[in-house]
């Protein structure tokens, strides 16, 4: 079986809702998503609809070069799976992608997380609360807790993950660019 690789992507948008979780939480990302390709052109996660309001949430299919993500920082990591984990992994986000309307930001959750309370509710995730289930998917990661008490640092404290990238995400994608310009033939 061939193997793949998906991405975590866990970012600091700095906006005021992420500054009060990060009050709370003292960790440097607060948001995280999850990605089939390198380039990040396919991220999902559980996240604000519209960028002027946080408190409109459900699931979101992130554009990462736009918007909040514009003037994000971030940190990336890679997973390897294999063809018919990274099947259920999208079969798990595409079920969720159809019936989107019905699902919802799990806002009582993240007070869950507060009071280390596991806090289930039917089709309503946070961000890291959906990363974790999609990942679930594939059977080869244990959370130690509930996954309604799954912060972004539980993710990024997985031992098998690999580390890919830290610092401004549109600096991620400018050396994506770079990396994809043939170098240029030096005269002798």
């Amino acid at each position: 079986m061939r193997e793949k690789k998906i991405y975590i992507l866990l970012t600091d948008t700095g906006t005021l809702f992420t500054k009060l979780i990060k009050l709370f939480t003292k960790k440097p990302y607060n948001h995280a998503s999850i990605s089939f390709d390198c380039e990040l052109s396919e991220v999902y996660s559980f996240g604000r609809k519209t960028a002027k309001n946080p408190f409109i949430g459900g699931f979101v299919k992130e554009d990462v070069k736009r918007g909040l993500f514009k003037q994000a920082d971030c940190i990336i990591y890679s997973y390897t799976v294999t063809e018919v984990e990274k099947k259920k992994m999208r079969n798990c986000i595409n079920e969720i992608e159809k019936q989107k309307g019905e699902y919802r930001y799990n806002f009582i959750g993240l007070f869950g997380v507060m009071f280390n309370k596991p806090m289930r509710r039917k089709k309503a995730f946070f961000c890291s609360q959906f990363v974790a289930s999609v990942l679930k998917e594939c059977d080869s990661i244990y959370f130690e807790k509930p996954l309604s008490l799954i912060s972004p640092d539980d993710l990024q404290q997985l031992s098998t993950l690999h580390f890919v990238y830290e610092g401004e995400l549109a600096g991620y994608h400018k050396n994506k660019e770079e990396l994809r310009v043939p170098a240029r033939l030096i005269p002798a």
